[in-house]
């Protein structure tokens, strides 16, 4: 471990693939962890390619031209997903490799806070767990009614009391 954090801690200007790499390199030399497959392995290509975009309309686009069985059951998955939470989740994931480890955690406090004070996330435990009808309302329903606005509040800062402080 300490070897690890040496080799991280003297990359200049790292790359998310360049510290994938480091930390690749090093699980593969580790006695701790078991060898066993990556689930995903097999899609790693499909993933890479169709994941990438700026937007969640890009990559539901994306995974429509595909057409393959892998991709239709992803866009599956993700039609049951909040409109609202995909997008923040796509935007934290873009601006958090570019941000310090301190800037991370404030943003991901700022996003938690936000979250319990807007409808989805209530209403993802009342489908969930409460009624367990797996049938959600989302608000807004559709990704295309998610305006930027919306996305811009969950990630403005809190009222200076409830600020994270590090």
């Amino acid at each position: 471990l300490a070897d690890l954090e040496k080799s991280l801690l003297a990359m200049e200007n790292a790359r998310a693939h360049d510290i994938g790499e480091v930390l690749y390199k090093y699980q593969s030399m580790s006695t701790d962890i078991p060898d066993t497959d990556f689930v995903l392995e097999p899609h790693i290509e499909e993933i890479d390619r169709l994941f990438n975009g700026d937007t969640v309309e890009e990559i539901v686009h994306n995974l429509k031209m595909e057409g393959s069985e892998w991709a239709k059951k992803q866009l599956d998955t993700l039609s049951k997903m909040s409109p609202t939470s995909m997008k923040i989740t796509l935007r934290q994931i873009l601006e958090a490799e570019t941000m310090t480890l301190q800037d991370v955690l404030v943003m991901e406090y700022r996003l938690s806070q936000h979250c319990v004070e807007d409808h989805d996330f209530y209403e993802g435990v009342r489908a969930l767990l409460v009624d367990k009808d797996q049938s959600p309302k989302w608000n807004p329903a559709t990704l295309e009614k998610v305006t930027p606005q919306k996305v811009d509040w969950y990630f403005s800062p809190l009222p200076e009391e409830r600020e994270l402080k590090l």
